[in-house]
């Protein structure tokens, strides 16, 4: 299976209820007929991307832990909308431009031991844009996320 992380979006108050039972939000996520962003194993390498790009969100130490196991992060409000505006105003091709399949590999970016190519762009472009997608419009529902790390 790997290491997979997804977002799901929840309204604030279910983001608050989380915090307080991190076992509600495990089952919370479950629903599945909640609006949900499923990045497989694809955030390793946009993370590279944003970080190459100089974009200040990371999809995965951003937010509050929810759980001791810090599998479960919670995104507020506020959050989901600074990190929509900040990837909205960031296309998929200015992260394009710091791809560089070598030194993801010779990093080691997850998927570990993966050896990257040309042609692994395009799992990075569309899950970038789910993300986006994703982002933006939970933040026009004025909604909150749990992420959500599987290992």
């Amino acid at each position: 299976m790997g290491m997979t992380l997804s977002f799901t979006r929840v309204t604030p108050g279910e983001l608050d209820r989380a915090f307080g039972d991190p076992g509600w939000a495990l089952e919370r996520l479950d629903d599945e007929g909640l609006p949900y962003c499923f990045l497989e194993k694809s955030w390793a390498g946009i993370q590279f991307l944003l970080d190459a790009a100089d974009v200040r969100v990371d999809v995965y130490e951003d937010g509050d832990a929810i759980d001791e196991e810090c599998t479960l992060f919670g995104w507020s409000d506020g959050m989901v909308a600074e990190a929509a505006k900040a990837l909205g105003a960031t296309p998929f091709e200015v992260l394009a431009g710091h791809y560089d399949p070598r030194k993801l590999s010779e990093e080691e970016v997850y998927p570990m031991r993966h050896l990257w190519d040309d042609g692994d762009i395009d799992y990075l472009r569309q899950n970038y844009g789910d993300l986006v997608v994703f982002l933006e419009e939970t933040a026009a529902a004025g909604g909150a996320a749990i992420r959500h790390f599987s290992f």
